[in-house]
């Protein structure tokens, strides 16, 4: 819809909260399954070094990476842990509140800017 700088970054901070959540639900999904390793979603540092390139396009290409932890395992090769699992959960919940919280208040403002132009 939008394509400017805070726009494409809200998406795109959007949809790496999105990715973050369904590797932890595939996590826990796992937890009892031998030689599962706990995915990892990484795309904060990405973002933010687009974002400081001004550039809408670098920004929009950014994307959530996954990859393996490397933690130790348990016996069975397995390292999800039920807490780390928990807290990151609740931490991405709360960052994506945050983030669609400043995509309805952007909203707002274009609103009010049309109504009174």
């Amino acid at each position: 819809m939008f394509s400017d700088v805070t726009s494409t970054a809200l998406r795109v901070a959007l949809s790496g909260l999105s990715a973050r959540q369904r590797a932890g639900a595939d996590n826990v999904a796992n937890i009892d399954t031998p030689g599962f390793l706990a995915g990892r979603v990484e795309f904060e540092d990405s973002l933010r070094d687009a974002v400081r390139s001004g550039d809408t396009r670098r920004i929009g290409a950014t994307g959530p990476t996954t990859a393996r932890s490397l933690e130790p395992t348990r016996e069975d090769g397995n390292n999800v842990n039920l807490d780390t699992e928990s807290i990151s959960a609740t931490d991405t919940v709360l960052r994506y509140q945050l983030v669609t919280q400043a995509v309805t208040d952007r909203m707002s403002l274009l609103r009010t800017a049309m109504r009174t132009s």
